[in-house]
């Protein structure tokens, strides 16, 4: 029998995030995960300096035989510009993100999480044992920590409902290493990923190259039609010049909740919940890894902070911190959003032929959060 003082179903950079801090605190940590890693993980995959600060990321070390891609502009538009990407360039003087893989960037956190990997073992079950809790009949934990993304299993044993009953969003992508004959006709720049917002204003696509990696995809509310969307956007990018005309068509999907329409409980006696499996992706972007590895320092303070008593009052403060760091899950609607649709696209697009609109809100507001300084490690 395995006994650890806290159990984490998920070793995304939530789960290895509160693994870290955990230990650090002189808890007994496990990580349990269904993959071994390094996996493939479908995400467009950025981080910002806030994240490299917040991680105490070591760059030059961890661009040793990894991707580590400075990103200086952004393309941002409404569809795709008939006059080319250049018209919707905001460029800035400084980095002010970095392109990762989500295959390199998680499996690094993880091993250097200092805590007990329990890898390509998927949780099955859980019951309530003289106040512990059993996991698939041989792990013995104080605590549980559903890490594991928006189909978290710890996240429905607590009471999360999938489905209808949620607002997710979902995307597909693919990421690919270009041979050098595609390398040469991607029109894509490394340090300048593009963003192009959909008509509707229900979603965008993005296209990102990451050195030799190409990282394409596109997410919206819904998933009414999502595939052939995809595949219209991706032919597109093709005819623009964007993405090689022989690149693979087959695109992996995911599912997110952001922020605002998150209804799951977070904490029970006993359980508690960090990153997409608490539906914490930020509102306007869907941008998921730094909420994410806060809500994980956010938990594991809590959870130190406890002294072995997880009752769910006692966890309590956990659900209080990420209201303060995010906000309210219900914020009062815009006024925008008051106005009769018509009207409301027509204003879109108008602000998006803005440059001061498409950096100061669209950039550094929605996708950078650069006003919201870094959450200490």
């Amino acid at each position: 029998m395995d006994s650890f003082d806290v159990l984490i179903v998920g070793g995304g950079p939530a789960g290895s995030s509160c693994a870290r801090e955990l230990c650090k605190a002189g808890l007994s940590v496990a990580v349990l995960d269904k993959s071994e890693f390094p996996r493939d993980k479908v995400c467009a995959g950025w981080i910002t300096p806030q994240v490299v600060e917040t991680l105490e990321l070591d760059l030059n070390d961890y661009r040793r035989g990894r991707v580590l891609q400075p990103i200086t502009s952004f393309v941002a538009a409404l569809g795709t510009p008939a006059d080319g990407p250049a018209a919707a360039d905001v460029r800035y003087d400084r980095v002010v993100s970095y392109g990762i893989r989500r295959c390199e960037f998680d499996h690094y956190l993880l091993q250097r999480s200092g805590t007990r990997l329990l890898l390509g073992a998927p949780w099955r079950t859980m019951e309530r044992r003289d106040g512990r809790w059993r996991v698939n009949g041989h792990i013995d934990a104080t605590l549980v920590v559903g890490a594991g993304g928006h189909f978290c299993p710890v996240a429905q044993f607590l009471g999360a409902q999938l489905g209808r009953h949620e607002r997710a969003v979902a995307a597909q992508e693919i990421e690919f290493e270009m041979t050098g004959a595609q390398a040469a006709r991607c029109g894509v720049a490394p340090e300048r990923p593009e963003l192009y917002f959909s008509e509707d204003l229900k979603g965008y696509g993005w296209c990102f190259r990451k050195g030799n990696y190409l990282n394409v995809g596109l997410g919206r509310e819904g998933n009414h039609r999502l595939a052939e969307q995809v595949q219209a956007f991706g032919r597109r990018l093709q005819e623009l010049g964007r993405v090689p005309e022989d690149a693979p068509a087959r695109y992996k999907g995911h599912a997110y909740l952001l922020y605002a329409h998150g209804r799951r409980p977070l904490v029970g006696d006993g359980v508690l919940v960090i990153g997409d499996a608490a539906g914490l992706a930020y509102t306007q972007s869907g941008e998921g890894i730094r909420p994410a590895i806060e809500s994980g320092l956010i938990a594991a303070r809590v959870i130190a902070a406890a002294g072995g008593d997880y009752r769910a009052a006692r966890l309590a403060p956990y659900e209080a911190r990420l209201r303060a760091r995010f906000g309210p899950r219900q914020a009062a609607a815009p006024l925008v959003s008051l106005m009769p649709e018509r009207l409301r696209l027509s204003l879109a697009h108008s602000l998006m032929r803005k440059q001061w609109f498409k950096r100061r809100v669209v950039l550094d507001r929605w996708f950078l959060h650069s006003g919201l300084p870094a959450l200490r490690a």
